[in-house]
Formats: C-alpha cells, sequence, structure tokens
C-alpha cells in the first residue's frame, strides 16, 4: 500500500498508523524521524504491551475506554488485540461491559466514530451521508437506542452498541473496518433522567413516535439504498413493537435484517440442536418454553418452527411444541392483552403461573429472555430437573447482571445434569469435582459470518433459509471435546473460522435461492476467505 501522507498526518490516521512498528526505511519516507521514540517494535510486541497495560488496569469499563483510545490510534493493532485474545476482549467491548459503556457514554465520550440523524436532518438525511468519508460501506448497524440490551431507553448513549457490533464483524468475520458505519437514529429519548443530563450528547427531547418516526426511518432506508446500494443494514436494540415492524417491512425489500430477533434466533436454534447430542432427545421430540414474549423469544420461536418444519412437522405440530410464559403467566388462547407476535403461540390451555407451567408442560428446553435477573429461581430449576434427566436452561438475558440465572446457580441447583447456555459470559465451573465450560450464546458466533456470506455474495435480501443454514453451520462445528465439557458452542478462540464456514453455507444457498444480484463465482469459499481483513502486519 502506498501512503501519501507524511509526518503527523500518518500518525493521526488510525487506518495506516503502525505506531512503533514503522520500519526505519518508512520512517525516512514517511518523515517520522524524530517524532517515534527509537526503537522498532514489532505488532507482537505491542500486542504484548498492550495486554500487560490492561490487565494492570482496575475495571473493564476502564479497559473498555483504553480500547476505545487505540482503535481510534491505530486500528490494525487494535483488532490485533482482539484476535489474538478473543476471550478475554470481547466481554471488554461488547457484553457485558457494552452495557455499562453505553450508561456513561456521554460522560466517556472521547472521538465521534459514527453517523448520527436527528429530526432536525428530516429532508437532509442523503445529503449528509455525504459528509462520511467512505465511499464503500457495506455493513451498516443502525439503532434509536430505545431497548439497548436489558437496560432500556438510553437515547443516543446506545451509540455504543453499534460500534461495538461493528467491531464484532471486523473481528470475527474480517469485514475491513472503512466499510462498516455506525449509525444512531437520535430521535429523543423519554429517559427524563437521561435527557435533563447537562452532559447527554443526543437530541434532548420527547422520542419521536408514530407517523414521523416511520417516515424517518424510511427517508433514513431509502438514503442508504441510494448512498450504498450494496450494504447491509442490521437492525439493532428496538423496542419490541417496532422492531417488528421495521423487519416486516424492509426484509423483502433490501438487504436487512433485526439481529435480536433473527440474529437471537439463529445462535439460539444452533445451540438447542447441539444440546440433542448430550440429551439424547431428538431435535423433533422437543418440547419448549419460553420465560419472556417479547422480540427476542418470539423470532426465536419463529425459527424453530421453520426448522421442525424441516424436520418433517407440519406447522401446527411445530407450533404445538413451543410454550411462552409472560408477566401475566402462560400464554394461552382467550387473553385480551397479547401482542400480535404472541397469537399464534396462544395455545388452548388453562392459565397458569410460570412454576406450574413448567410441571404440566414438561419442557425440554427452559429458555430466557426476560432482562430480569434471577427468575429462573432454584425452585425452577429443580422441577426442570425432576421432569427431566438433562435439562436444558439458557439464560439468554444480557449483560451479565440480568441474566435468569448463573451457570453455577444452574449447576448447582440440578446437580450437575444441567445443560446450559447463557447470552453474556461465564467462567469454568466446577462442581463435585468435575468442571464445566458453560457455552455462551453470543450473537457473535452468527450475525458476522451472515453478513460476510450475503455481502459477498451479493444477496437482495435475506430470508429465513439462511439463518436456518448458519444455525446448522454453527451446530455441526460443536465439537465431541466442547460436548463433554456441556458446551454447546465451539471456542471463541474458533470465531473467525466458524465465521468463514458461515459466510460459506449462507453465500451457497443465496446462490442456489437465487437471490443474488451476481453469478456465482468459482472457489467462492476461497473468494470469501481472501476477502477477510487481516490485521496481522
Amino acid at each position: 500500500m502506498t501512503i501519501k501522507k507524511r509526518n503527523f498526518d500518518v500518525l493521526n490516521d488510525s487506518s495506516i498508523n503502525k505506531s512503533m512498528a514503522f520500519s526505519r526505511k518508512e520512517r525516512d519516507e514517511l518523515g517520522l524521524r524524530g517524532l517515534l521514540p527509537y526503537p522498532v517494535l514489532s505488532q507482537d510486541l505491542q500486542v504484548t504491551r498492550v495486554m500487560n497495560a490492561l490487565r494492570r488496569m482496575s475495571s473493564d469499563l476502564e479497559r473498555y475506554s483504553s480500547l476505545t483510545v487505540l482503535q481510534e490510534r491505530n486500528e490494525n493493532l487494535f483488532y490485533r488485540v482482539v484476535n489474538d485474545n478473543i476471550e478475554e476482549i470481547m466481554p471488554i467491548i461488547y457484553t457485558p461491559t457494552v452495557g455499562q459503556a453505553c450508561t456513561e457514554f456521554s460522560h466517556i465520550f472521547r472521538l465521534s466514530k459514527g453517523f448520527y440523524i436527528t429530526p432536525e436532518d428530516k429532508g437532509e438525511i442523503r445529503k449528509n451521508l455525504d459528509n462520511w468519508p467512505e465511499e464503500d460501506v457495506r455493513v451498516i448497524v443502525v439503532t434509536d437506542g430505545q431497548r439497548i440490551l436489558g437496560l432500556g431507553d438510553l437515547g443516543a448513549n446506545g451509540m455504543g452498541i453499534p460500534i461495538g457490533k461493528l467491531s464484532l464483524y471486523t473481528a470475527c468475520a474480517g469485514i475491513p473496518p472503512h466499510q462498516c458505519l455506525p449509525v444512531m437514529m437520535d430521535i429523543g429519548t423519554n429517559n427524563e433522567k437521561i435527557r435533563n443530563d447537562v452532559l447527554y450528547l443526543g437530541y434532548p427531547k420527547e422520542r419521536l413516535e408514530g407517523q414521523a418516526y416511520l417516515e424517518m426511518i424510511e427517508e433514513f432506508v431509502l438514503a442508504i439504498q441510494d448512498k450504498y446500494p450494496y450494504a447491509l443494514i442490521q437492525f439493532e436494540d428496538f423496542l419490541t413493537p417496532n422492531a417488528y415492524a421495521l423487519m416486516n417491512k424492509y426484509k423483502d425489500r433490501v438487504l436487512c435484517f433485526n439481529d435480536d430477533i433473527q440474529g437471537t434466533a439463529a445462535v439460539a436454534l444452533a445451540g438447542v440442536l447441539a444440546s440433542s447430542r448430550i440429551t439424547k432427545t431428538d431435535f423433533s421430540d422437543y418440547r419448549i418454553m419460553f420465560l419472556g414474549a417479547g422480540s427476542a423469544a418470539t423470532g426465536i420461536a419463529d425459527l424453530l418452527v421453520s426448522a421442525f418444519e424441516n424436520e418433517g412437522l407440519t406447522n401446527e405440530e411445530a407450533r404445538s411444541r413451543l410454550w411462552f410464559v409472560d408477566l401475566n403467566g402462560l400464554v394461552v388462547q382467550g387473553r385480551d392483552d397479547l401482542m400480535e407476535h404472541n397469537l399464534p403461540y396462544a395455545h388452548e390451555h388453562e392459565q397458569l403461573d410460570f412454576t406450574h407451567a413448567v410441571d404440566s408442560i414438561k419442557p425440554h428446553v427452559l429458555i430466557g429472555a426476560t432482562g430480569a435477573p434471577g427468575t429462573f429461581t432454584q425452585e425452577i430449576v429443580e422441577r426442570m430437573t425432576r421432569n427431566n434427566e438433562r435439562p436444558v436452561i439458557f439464560a439468554l438475558s444480557n449483560p451479565t447482571s440480568k441474566a435468569e440465572c448463573t451457570a453455577e446457580q444452574a449447576y448447582q441447583w440440578s446437580d450437575g445434569r444441567a445443560v446450559f447456555a447463557s447470552g453474556s459470559p461465564f467462567g469454568r465451573v466446577n462442581f463435585k469435582g468435575k468442571d464445566y465450560y458453560p457455552g455462551q450464546g453470543n450473537n457473535a458466533y452468527v450475525f458476522p459470518g451472515i453478513g460476510l456470506g450475503t455481502v459477498v455474495s451479493n444477496a437482495k435480501t435475506i430470508p429465513d433459509e439462511l439463518f436456518l443454514v448458519a444455525s446448522k453451520t454453527l451446530a455441526e462445528m460443536v465439537s465431541d471435546q466442547n460436548i463433554r465439557e456441556g458446551a454447546l458452542y465451539p471456542r471463541l478462540t474458533e470465531i473467525r473460522n466458524v465465521s468463514l464456514n458461515i459466510a460459506t453455507a449462507v453465500a451457497e444457498k443465496v446462490f442456489e435461492m437465487g437471490i443474488s444480484k451476481s453469478n456465482r463465482p468459482e472457489n467462492l469459499r476461497q473468494l470469501i476467505e481472501d476477502s477477510m481483513y487481516d490485521p496481522k502486519l
């Protein structure tokens, strides 16, 4: 790569800055002599220096801030640090630390990274996009900040989510950083405490709603289609009614998906498929109960229906295997308080509370998507264990503080019989002399690979079949060793290979379904692998 910049312009450009790794020759050519300390240090040594500094810090939020500065200063080094230490770093740059970072976003803000759209930009979004310096954007993550993780309405403070997600697109699937665009639809917040904070960096008014809100989203989508016609749009952390409305409106029109609904569904389905290797129960025989009936839970159920149908069940039979419990108890027919997306899962059954529903339905799998910590109580886990030799417990709510139960609780209360997975990371648990390695149902296992596969294949849309392919590919990558350790997902150290496999399977399906804008190339897997950004110098 030929670098045209010189002097501090080189050191201030994170995409080309190598810091102490610039050679003597490069320092001469780029006018860097005198601007750097004497030693020439390899990138490997710089990674060691960064990790040593991070491990000396006293809090994960401090580490998050330090890594943010590194990303702003030296992009390649940042991604080398992430890739080489993925299990240690991912919980810092994403969940659970990103939740705290979003809560304090306006107080720890240093340098603007993304693109902000406010109601005052109505009619000018397309013009404003020309201010973004990159011409070849391929992946966009957009949020309106109304339902950030399990933390609620954080307004513009939610920008930490698109920034974090796109870091994972690059780290996990090799989407080049310059092809990533974080977007905040900053259309106000109904969180009065945040809105009245003198340091708040968002649009300081109540949220835009109704038709005015939909018009802003429509203008944004059309502007992206015009400016970046090959870009994937990932909707992230929208309130459930809006999440479903936008997904249904755009999924057949543009290349887009909702990660909270469809990405969560794909990674959860993969875990459920893998769990059958431990429970020795055929997937098609599973009964599954959800605690929580929002967008994440219903999205998982919708994809499970498709998976059951692929196993030969009718649509009615598939839905009969899936049960929901919300704040008011079992979701059954006759209730007048259900949202539209809950109605297909309202079965004919007596009204029961959560505890009695577990006893009556006797689910093989219990999936929590509540955002309410501690809702999988000892009594619930013990009842699941009485009904199943190996009860499957998924505590998927993020961040860690919102998990329905901890890994240690699941193993202790089930006498070591639980097959456990969570949304946030839990470390190794030793129970009665045996080590358990709980799997993390992290969406990062699927959304980067799906994005890479659809972008490289030039897909027009992302139908459910692509999420099914991603789930099955991920489940097949769970090794026998993972299963012996009780883990339903591969080690995060395998994430680049996982993403490559998912991207290849997704791209193959795109061409098979005839939904690509281009012809299938030869050596598809090699083409995808060659397109993946590698930060190693």
